[in-house]
């Protein structure tokens, strides 16, 4: 017992460890424990905000537009996880190669790059806030409602932004004991904030859904700030001057070519969500969307994670390839895996026998519930293929190669699971059950597709 205490601890005190030369088993855990507490920890925003929206007056409205705004939001995600993806990439072949220096610059560079696009496209999510709402199916009374606090989640779109990406820097450095600590954080002060912030307390007014958005944007803020405490101030192994500021167009060059792919690959799976989740809202009605947005957020809370767990693969992929490893690259993809799909196994099973219950935390709203139930259980059919195959793609792109995953994503997305959705829900008249359907379907596709290309080894040839 305890050993296994030491090695938790190990695991969580973010000590400097060379994961090219332990053990491959330890190296997986050892990263794997920190990743899958982080993205628990990311999951735990999106649920902690469901839980007090769900029991507000109009609490219909507030669930829809939490997960409406979520799933545009996932836009935003896209382009925060493909620029965390070059940033993951870079840093952990510069790391391999023992090119502390280098790391540090592609962390800048990286940063320096995704904060002129995102704030863009955040200036035009708050201008458009009940726009962008009801073309996502929601109805005017409902957007007008919501607005603000969409507002107020895509203006901070800059936050989740920083968030994501320094994380993936401190993931592509091996330290994610750092990047886990920065989201605890963060939801330690969005859940204090939260019942003050949407119910009131002494002089701060209730402030219902809007209080939410707010909350969930402070406890960003502060998590980011402890991120760049560890960045740019204390003794670490990535440690940013602010000469590496300076464009490097060189190093931007290769930053866009392993980016712009990741985003796409991000972007074409977030729209089909968007898709579905219209598709849901317009064939089943408010209550249909409700439950939907419901169980995905149920389905988050567990599979981020599972992706926690597999961007372990990305980090041992790209310092075993920067260390000319490529077996031992290989060989840690694999033992990755075994691990997902044991976890998995697990939630499916969870899934299948505590859905109702779960759902039951979050509305007691009948109709709500069975359509969140039916989600869960039908969605939970393929958990296990998705664990293997995030693995797959988090080993693509810890190699740079984030082509290949793009035109998985479009094939198995765009081409089967938008279109199955569409025919099933329409055409043979199942609503959205029909939608339900079609995620399991669509990622069995994708794992078997991702399995094969891996297997043919042309990522062991990406340079970065």
């Amino acid at each position: 017992m305890t050993k296994y205490i030491n090695f938790l601890k190990k695991a969580l005190s973010g000590e400097e460890v060379d994961y090219t030369k332990i053990s491959i088993r330890n190296a997986v855990l050892l990263l794997a424990i920190p990743m899958m507490l982080e993205m628990a920890m990311e999951s735990v925003f999106a649920l902690v905000d469901l839980y007090f929206v769900g029991h507000l007056k109009e609490s219909g409205y507030a669930i829809q537009t939490v997960g409406l705004t979520e799933s545009v939001l996932s836009i935003m995600y896209s382009i925060a996880i493909g620029m965390s993806m070059a940033a993951t990439a870079l840093v952990a072949r510069r790391i391999g190669e023992k090119n502390q220096e280098q790391a540090s610059k592609s962390a800048a560079q990286v940063l320096l790059v995704s904060f002129a696009v995102t704030f863009i496209l955040s200036l035009f999510g708050v201008i458009y806030a009940q726009e962008i709402l009801i073309l996502m199916g929601s109805k005017p009374e409902a957007a007008a409602y919501g607005k603000d606090f969409t507002r107020i989640m895509m203006g901070s779109s800059v936050i989740i932004m920083l968030l994501f990406l320094i994380n993936g820097i401190f993931r592509g450095a091996g330290n994610a004991a750092i990047a886990m600590k920065s989201l605890w954080i963060a939801n330690i002060a969005n859940i204090i904030l939260c019942p003050i912030l949407i119910k009131g307390f002494g002089p701060i007014p209730a402030m219902g859904l809007t209080g939410a958005a707010l909350a969930t944007t402070i406890g960003r803020s502060i998590g980011v700030l402890y991120q760049l405490y560890h960045l740019l101030i204390a003794d670490s192994q990535i440690r940013i001057k602010s000469s590496f500021f300076k464009p490097d167009f060189r190093m931007i060059k290769s930053i866009v070519k392993i980016a712009t792919p990741g985003i796409f690959q991000f972007v074409i799976a977030s729209c089909s969500w968007i898709f579905l989740a219209q598709l849901v809202a317009t064939t089943g009605g408010e209550n249909a969307s409700a439950g939907y947005q419901t169980a995905l957020r149920l389905m988050m809370f567990f599979m981020l994670p599972a992706w926690g767990l597999s961007n372990a693969a990305s980090t041992l992929v790209g310092q075993n390839m920067g260390a000319n490893e490529m077996l031992r690259a290989e060989q840690s993809v694999m033992k990755t895996v075994k691990y997902n799909v044991i976890f998995m196994l697990a939630v499916s099973l969870i899934f299948f026998f505590l859905g109702d219950f779960l759902v039951s935390f979050f509305t007691k709203e009948i109709e709500i519930k069975d359509f969140a139930k039916n989600a869960l259980h039908i969605m939970s059919i393929g958990f296990i293929f998705y664990g293997i195959g995030m693995v797959m793609i988090n080993a693509f792109n810890g190699a740079g190669d984030t082509w290949t995953p793009t035109w998985i994503n479009l094939f198995g997305f765009w081409l089967f699971q938008i279109p199955l959705a569409y025919v099933l829900s329409k055409h043979f008249g199942l609503g959205p059950k029909g939608v339900f359907i079609s995620i399991p379907g669509a990622e069995v596709l994708i794992t078997i597709v991702s399995f094969i290309l891996f297997k043919k080894g042309k990522w062991k040839t990406i340079k970065v």
